[in-house]
């Protein structure tokens, strides 16, 4: 990247910052996974070999999950239903407790269109519309049907990354009162057509029902909840 641009970057993210007014709610004992560009807080006392953890949208980069198995020997569920991370997924060498599922995340059961990113090096699709490129069909499940698939009665930790979707799900979890302890959400409120008024509507929602952040990230874009 260059100097000027990561600069500039930097500043937009303060300034997005500013704009939502937001800083951690609790102050809780974390700790930070993954590489830079997949890099996640978790609350460790709440963790063990014992917890159930999803992770949705998982791309070409799944340093997060393998820390997680590495340092608490938990089984994580790894799920991305586009094409690209299928194939690089199937020619990685991973641990028994990383399982991964071929299918996505959605407010409904069935099928979504899933439309390609506008820079073709970029690996992940979204079902929001995008001005180039075709789309493709996957499918795709609500939290409460995956669970029920899966056979989880609960959650211990929740990684959304879902480009754009993470909206529309997390309505579907708070209305479905699903027992979620730990979840880490990046919003895409920087993106035309979304804006921060979805994500200041949602983060009220999630307050309502007793979440609360504990991490935000320097961009303003990936935040960490607990169930408090």
């Amino acid at each position: 990247m260059h100097r000027y641009e990561a600069v500039a970057r930097r500043a937009a993210a303060i300034l997005l910052r500013r704009r939502l007014r937001d800083r951690p709610q609790l102050k809780i004992p974390k700790l930070c996974l993954g590489n830079a560009g997949a890099r996640w807080c978790v609350s460790p006392e709440r963790l063990c070999a014992t917890s159930i953890v999803y992770s949705f949208g998982v791309g070409e980069d799944i340093s997060f999950d393998l820390e997680l198995i590495r340092r608490f020997g938990l089984t994580v569920h790894a799920f991305d239903p586009t094409p690209r991370s299928i194939q690089w997924i199937s020619r990685q060498s991973v641990p028994e407790q990383f399982i991964f599922h071929n299918y996505g995340i959605a407010e409904f059961d069935g099928q979504a269109q899933f439309f390609p990113p506008d820079d073709p090096t970029h690996v992940s699709h979204s079902m929001v519309r995008r001005q180039n490129g075709v789309s493709l069909a996957v499918s795709v499940y609500r939290l409460t049907t995956i669970m029920q698939m899966l056979g989880h009665q609960s959650i211990d930790l929740l990684k959304m990354d879902v480009e754009g979707a993470e909206y529309a799900v997390l309505q579907t979890i708070v209305e479905s009162q699903t027992r979620v302890q730990q979840l880490l959400v990046e919003f895409h409120h920087r993106w035309r057509g979304i804006g921060l008024n979805r994500t200041r509507e949602l983060m009220g929602k999630l307050n309502a029902v007793g979440y609360r952040t504990f991490d935000i990230s320097p961009t303003g874009e990936e935040y960490s909840f607990v169930l408090a």
